[in-house]
């Protein structure tokens, strides 16, 4: 297979990536030399997109400029959506009582999962202790908010500054712009906090190394991700095999192997040893279909029976003007898709969540690395469509901004608190710091920095201090007496309305009298 990049040892090659005729390589010395001086001497044409850039010429500034931009929109979402009390699931509480953990230097134990639950027993990503020092300087769930904004934004650097190294031309702050207004990024920042916002990044950097021919280097950066989460042991094995599909084969089966024995030895030893069930309780998601159990030749035989997974699949390459799919890079999203794909919950089927940020970097390298090869086919219309597939992909990305998450951040009343905005806030005065607090996804995240929290009948035996959570959750539109239903949940203790704002109700335990 022949280069994938140009370096300072293509001495055979043209700038363009074809051979130079034998007749220019026998040149005498010093006319090869003076003439090579000359061609760097001169500036590329402002509308040149066919040839590399060297890295050390590419200015970063622009990059670092767009990336605090994105940031900023990033933390921006996130933040507003925090204080409106409009946490879409309870993982961003989850995130903050496990980093809490690691900040006190305790074992990772996320009560909200259960009491006295050590998280590791359900996903393994022991990197998320990493985000520990910022916590130290800010203790709040909002520090993770900002920590993942800064990760993704630092993802789009690097997708966007590899494309003008491996692309020329100026198409390189363009790109880094769409991909970081693509779909798979913006729900993964209303999607709150996920331990995949460390991934993110370090696939960009393994890409990066691949584009650019530094094998090692893509060795080094993909071994991290063992520790981000358990599946991307298969990813890790996925880069070894793209390695290997690049002429690297004893790397490549290195590190394929690596990263298939560091799945097993984390889903079938780790996290069972840390789960009290003795278990992988995700094996469910694929072999159980509500309480129907599924065999795997039907769950492979379904993979692509649903709409919603083949919009998903079209939009994930559409982003890219399907160029992606010309390069070997893009067998990196086949482990995320597979599982995905082979899951019976529809939740990890379409295009919401954060299950798809780990593969925007796949895609959009892998399109830059597409388009190059693209630029010699002989193919002539594949040529033509190579020279325009970066302005359609960014044409793409901002048609799509329209009806995505971001978009809130155009709407005068994303900064306005309402009715049960302020109701929130009353209730969470009335919870005192400290407290044992049941609850629900409204008010977790805000009371996991200083409070004991638990899911809502997800602690028995506990009799917290204070049950407290939202009358409009439909699961709680049957509740007649909220006082009732805490002692129903907890009939070792007795409990008394406290509070009751809007659609929040604050339940307190009764102190216990002895005589």
């Amino acid at each position: 297979m022949g280069k994938t990049a140009l370096g300072p040892d293509d001495g055979a090659r043209s700038r363009s990536g074809s051979p130079v005729p034998p007749q220019e390589t026998a040149r005498p010395p010093s006319e090869g030399t003076a003439q090579a001086e000359t061609a760097q001497a001169e500036p590329a044409p402002a509308g040149e997109t066919g040839s590399a850039a060297r890295p050390d010429r590419i200015p970063l500034r622009p990059y670092l400029i767009i990336g605090a931009a994105l940031c900023a929109v990033y933390f921006l979402y996130a933040s507003f959506q925090y204080a409106r009390f409009d946490s879409p699931s309870w993982d961003l509480g989850i995130f903050e009582q496990e980093v809490r953990a690691y900040a006190g230097f305790h074992a990772p134990v996320v009560d909200i999962k259960g009491p006295g639950y050590l998280i590791l027993g359900d996903h393994f990503s022991p990197a998320v202790a990493l985000l520990v020092p910022l916590y130290w300087i800010w203790p709040s769930a909002v520090a993770l908010l900002f920590a993942q904004a800064a990760l993704f934004a630092l993802s789009a650097v690097l997708v966007g500054h590899t494309v003008q190294q491996v692309l020329g031309g100026r198409y390189g702050p363009w790109v880094t712009v769409a991909y970081g207004l693509s779909w798979g990024i913006q729900e993964a920042v209303k999607a709150d906090f996920h331990e995949i916002a460390l991934a993110v990044p370090l696939i960009a950097l393994v890409c990066r190394a691949l584009l650019t021919e530094r094998w090692s280097a893509a060795v080094l950066w993909a071994l991290p991700l063992v520790l981000v989460k358990e599946d991307l042991g298969l990813t890790v094995a996925a880069v070894g095999l793209v390695l290997f599909v690049l002429g690297q084969r004893f790397r490549g089966t290195l590190l394929a192997v690596t990263g298939c024995c560091a799945f097993v030895l984390t889903v079938f030893v780790l996290i069972p040893a840390a789960s009290s069930a003795g278990g992988y309780d995700y094996w469910k998601k694929i072999d159980t279909d509500g309480r129907q159990h599924v065999s795997t030749l039907d769950a492979a035989l379904g993979a692509f029976g649903s709409p919603v997974k083949i919009e998903m699949l079209v939009f994930l390459f559409g982003i890219t003007a399907f160029m992606a799919l010309r390069s070997p890079l893009v067998l990196l999203v086949l482990p995320t898709l597979g599982w995905r794909l082979l899951s019976q919950d529809e939740n990890h089927w379409g295009m919401v969540w954060h299950y798809s940020a780990v593969l925007m970097p796949m895609v959009f390298l892998a399109m830059a690395d597409g388009i190059r090869r693209s630029r010699t086919s002989r193919r002539p219309w594949l040529v033509s469509f190579a020279h325009v597939a970066v302005p359609v992909t960014v044409g793409i990305a901002f048609a799509m901004t329209q009806h995505l998450p971001l978009r809130e951040l155009l709407r005068p009343e994303t900064y306005r608190a309402d009715a049960r905005t302020y109701a929130a806030r009353e209730a969470m005065e009335a919870i005192p710091v400290g407290a044992r607090v049941e609850t629900d996804i409204a008010l977790m995240a805000h009371l996991t920095a200083d409070r004991t929290v638990y899911w809502i009948g997800g602690a028995p035996g506990t009799a917290p201090d204070i049950v407290a959570f939202s009358m409009d959750a439909d699961w709680a539109r049957s509740i007649q007496d909220p006082a009732v239903y805490a002692t129903q949940l907890h009939p070792e203790a007795t409990y008394r309305l406290k509070l009751r704002t809007g659609s929040y109700v604050v339940v307190e335990r009764i102190p216990t009298t002895t005589g």
